[in-house]
């Protein structure tokens, strides 16, 4: 992935100048900035960023930039990229499950904050890990109300968590909890039943919690017109939080990714060819940026740029759309409404993509190669 290090005023002006032939990601450093100023404003407690959503050394440099201070670590590369990129930030080790190499070079790197969904990998931390390093134990609920079920591989049920929560405690560890909503996740009354489910988890296991990590899952911008109500959700866990623990309210801490970073960039894919007038295949497809989008559904927040810049405003019609690639499989889900008016050399802008593009793109085929601009805008 190469970036370009001239800044453009808008994806508009960088089509018409250079004609890129590969599929390009448009990065607003400004709109990063700007929703980590919004987290940090509104949430009521500590914001650390999901590296594992965008591990891009900028946007660490950017969100550093912005004040936030904490990062979800989940192996040993995201570990020594933030002790690399932005120093002197906190690392929490989320990742419920991890080898003794990566537990001790973990230890060697400072992080002193782990969660854990297991009785056996609370032993392999106790042998491990200091005294006084925070453990967080993972639960997970039956909670609809997100793109995908995030309890799916880990957490615990509620009533496991309060043995390992007191055992952490006996051990000698801070003890908290932590939970993840699922990803994209819509709707605010998720939070609730968590949150009130950790309150019940901590007074059965007789232990005063020092922090609730609330987890990601704040949702993006994917469909037009459906904004994602991140105000209501950082209201609603305030509120709830102190209705649940009253007198022993813990302190928060949430670990947005795609919430976070998906609005920063936008990918501008060329149009290969129309097929009888029927199919699209564009140069980038779910071997590359758009891997996501068959497991969570298409965003149809997309622009059709001719090589000018210039965007087409012919009706919309409902278009399958494929990737470069020899595989059948190489389709976005559903069909896209894409204007009728649309030619072979045009650009398909998709907006909404910093997260989870860049981290699985592959070069399958032989595709996969993304370039990368820096831009002021990323709408005209």
């Amino acid at each position: 992935m190469g970036l370009d290090n001239t800044f453009w005023a808008k994806p508009a002006d960088y089509v018409r100048a250079l004609e890129p032939e590969e599929p390009v990601l448009f990065f607003s450093p400004a709109i990063l900035q700007a929703t980590a100023r919004r987290f940090l404003e509104g949430f009521p407690g500590l914001v650390t960023y999901a590296v594992k959503s965008n591990p891009d050394a900028v946007v660490i440099q950017n969100l550093d930039a912005a004040g936030i201070r904490g990062y979800d670590v989940a192996s040993i590369y995201e570990i020594e990229l933030i002790r690399t990129v932005a120093p002197g930030a906190a690392m929490h080790y989320n990742n419920p499950v991890r080898s003794r190499n990566e537990i001790a070079r973990a230890v060697e790197l400072g992080v002193r904050s782990f969660s854990v969904d297991s009785g056996s990998e609370l032993a392999k931390l106790g042998g491990l890990v200091p005294a006084g390093a925070e453990i967080s134990v993972r639960f997970k609920l039956p909670v609809k109300g997100a793109a995908y079920d995030f309890g799916a591989k880990f957490g615990t049920t509620a009533e496991h968590a309060a043995i390992l929560l007191a055992e952490v405690e006996q051990m000698g560890f801070v003890p908290s909890l932590t939970f993840h909503p699922g990803t994209q996740c819509t709707d605010p009354q998720a939070w609730d039943a968590y949150i009130r489910t950790a309150a019940r988890i901590a007074q059965d296991a007789g232990v005063r919690l020092a922090r609730l990590n609330v987890g990601g899952g704040f949702p993006a911008h994917r469909v037009r017109g459906d904004m994602p109500r991140l105000d209501d959700i950082f209201r609603l866990i305030d509120r709830v939080t102190g209705e649940a623990f009253g007198t022993e309210r813990p302190d928060l801490v949430c670990e947005p990714g795609r919430g976070m970073v998906a609005e920063a960039f936008s990918l501008a894919t060329q149009v290969r060819a129309i097929r009888d007038d029927a199919h699209v295949f564009l140069n980038d497809g779910v071997y590359g940026g758009l891997a996501e989008l068959p497991l969570i559904g298409l965003i149809d927040r997309v622009d059709v740029r001719d090589s000018e810049g210039r965007a087409r405003s012919g009706a919309a019609r409902d278009r399958i759309v494929f990737g470069p690639t020899c595989d059948s499989v190489d389709r976005l889900p559903g069909t896209l409404p894409l204007p009728a008016d649309m030619e072979e050399g045009d650009y398909v802008v998709f907006h909404g993509m910093g997260a989870y593009s860049t981290a699985t793109v592959t070069r399958f085929n032989g595709f996969g190669v993304l370039r990368m601009a820096t831009v002021l805008s990323l709408t005209d």
